[in-house]
């Protein structure tokens, strides 16, 4: 039987089974109590109660991102929709599929100013893919199952979708997904073949070739992941991965230079600059990434493969573009470079990466050894030591701490990295890391944290707590919001205004009012301990690693240089002081 009678908050979760979810993360209200009283009377779809909607958005990204499914959210009207803003920007710039269904006041009090009503597709159309007023139940279930589609499809993103009371109340007609059409909206999965050709020619011909790949590689599945890895070595030519893609090449393989962009390696950031092609594959030329635009690559010919057409050509103008999922192409790729028996410049390509080896020996991610403090680089070399062999997933808030865990814990895999790339939310690993504990209750997860971004969102706790999942938060508490201070040294002649903690909380002790395991270290000899206790304890255990206050985050690609410009260490920064214009940039 296809169609059946409910009311609409039946409609929703009938719909919400169909697409195959098994945890919502929401927060109830008097907008959305119809929907929880049906979650009340099943057992299907499990609710996972967050303590502020913003950490149910996050949780449903790290869920998302760690399993590959649609993150489902719930929150009410007003303060619910408002409070969920930042989280379905962060997913709207990493390209995560999210469902946030919102509450709504009755449609006949929508524009009145009616208690906690907000007009929530008005602020949500900029940061969304897409968001709906569902003003009739018969629309519902052609609304539930079309939306579920345009998150996971193309370039994938948050929708929106804004419930009235009273159309959760009416009775409708529920449509299974097969019942609806969705012919709307097909984005292109299938790679220009002339365009896939022009590539191989491309690549076999080139002397300093380099792959520059992206969070698109992961969102398009693992076995894209795998492509990607198999193309690479085929081709024997070197690789690198931006912030959002760090696991879709393996990072222990020979052929890997590490991440690009501001914070990246020597040898990245040099074999960008100087490549004659570069091999872009879901990577969105960002800013970060650049640097100075009209300095970025020079000399390289570009080949963009992208699902969005609107990424190609926005930042950096390409030669070949090639518009389809990553997957799909990849494989056409390999296909066509076997049947072609394309061959690589072999003398060339061994010159190129002896000039790679000359960059590398540069060590741009080394960093002091001897110090008596713990340094921060310490911390996470010894945590991603001490937990190979495991299946760990990483999280982490933004700033130092988020650079130091991308340049220093290494990823083998893709989905086992959640961060927060374009929009860089403080505040987004907590939440998330309980999401991806969620979806997979016994890997170790790891909240990489600093201690400004954890007190973002620390009310997490008490979901944690709740629900008893094992999350690690593993804080590297410099005492300061460390990447401000930074940039305050390098910038504003070390006035560090306003970036210094000045109360912060014992974190062992809070530890301990949420029936969690607290633990610290203040001595480089502490950590190993610290770590495999912590990774011994099947409970939730906050970490407090008081690192370096003073340590900062290199290498480094000031802003407003060219990517070429970099800033090796501390001895750099006087010697390259950074333009009036790039402090603008920052």
């Amino acid at each position: 039987m296809t169609t059946k009678t409910l009311n609409g908050a039946e409609i929703v979760l009938k719909a919400l089974a169909d697409q195959g979810v098994e945890v919502i993360f929401g927060y109830p209200g008097g907008a959305v109590l119809p929907i929880y009283d049906a979650l009340f009377q099943q057992n299907q779809i499990r609710h996972i109660l967050v303590r502020q909607e913003g950490g149910a958005v996050h949780a449903a990204e790290g869920y998302a991102r760690s399993t590959g499914k649609v993150g489902v959210v719930l929150v009410t009207s007003g303060p619910g929709a408002t409070n969920a803003v930042t989280g379905l920007t962060d997913a709207l710039m990493d390209s995560i599929p999210i469902i946030c269904l919102t509450g709504q006041v009755p449609t006949h009090l929508i524009g009145n100013d009616a208690f906690q009503e907000c007009d929530t597709t008005g602020i949500t159309r900029p940061c969304t893919k897409h968001n709906y007023l569902v003003k009739d139940v018969e629309d519902l279930s052609k609304v539930m199952h079309e939306a579920f589609h345009v998150a996971r499809s193309g370039r994938p993103g948050p929708v929106v979708i804004d419930l009235p009371k009273d159309v959760c109340m009416a009775q409708g007609t529920y449509q299974a997904p097969e019942k609806i059409n969705l012919d709307k909206y097909q984005p292109r999965l299938k790679g220009d073949q002339n365009q896939i050709k022009a590539a191989i020619e491309l690549m076999a011909n080139a002397k300093k070739p380099v792959f520059y790949c992206g969070g698109g590689v992961i969102n398009s599945g693992p076995a894209a992941s795998q492509l990607l890895t198999d193309f690479v070595r085929t081709t024997g030519y070197p690789c690198t991965l931006t912030l959002m893609g760090l696991g879709a090449f393996p990072a222990s393989d020979k052929q890997f230079l590490g991440m690009l962009g501001m914070h990246g390696t020597y040898e990245a950031n040099m074999s960008m600059h100087d490549c004659d092609v570069m091999i872009a594959v879901g990577s969105r030329f960002d800013d970060r990434i650049t640097g100075r635009l009209d300095a970025f690559a020079p000399n390289a010919k570009k080949i963009h493969i992208d699902i969005d057409p609107s990424s190609i050509n926005k930042n950096v103008r390409v030669d070949i573009p090639i518009i389809g999922d990553v997957g799909h192409i990849l494989e056409d790729m390999i296909k066509i470079w076997k049947s072609t028996q394309a061959t690589p410049d072999k003398a060339a390509l061994k010159a190129w990466w002896n000039q790679i080896e000359e960059w590398r020996k540069k060590d741009s991610l080394k960093f002091d050894t001897t110090s008596e403090l713990i340094k921060p680089q310490y911390a996470i070399s010894r945590l991603y030591k001490h937990s190979k062999g495991r299946d760990t997933f990483i999280t982490t808030e933004v700033g130092q701490h988020q650079m130091w865990a991308a340049q220093h814990f290494g990823f083998d895999k893709p989905n086992h990295w959640m961060t927060s790339g374009g929009l860089g939310t403080m505040g987004y690993g907590l939440p998330a890391a309980m999401g991806v504990q969620v979806a997979h209750p016994d890997a170790l997860v790891v909240d990489i944290s600093g201690e400004a971004s954890f007190l973002m969102n620390m009310q997490e706790l008490s979901t944690i707590a709740q629900y008893n999942l094992p999350v690690k938060v593993f804080i590297l508490n410099n005492f300061y919001m460390g990447m401000v201070r930074q940039w305050q040294e390098l910038l504003h002649g070390s006035r560090y205004s306003e970036s210094y903690m000045e109360s912060l909380p014992d974190f062992v002790k809070l530890a301990d009012t949420f029936g969690m395991v607290g633990l610290r270290a203040t001595k480089p000899g502490e950590v190993d301990d610290l770590i495999k206790e912590m990774l011994e304890i099947d409970r939730p255990v906050i970490a407090d690693v008081q690192v370096d206050p003073k340590e900062n985050c290199f290498p480094m690609i000031p802003s407003g240089a060219a990517h070429n410009e970099m800033l090796l260490g501390p001895d750099d920064k006087a010697e390259k002081p950074v333009s009036e214009e790039g402090m603008v940039l920052v």
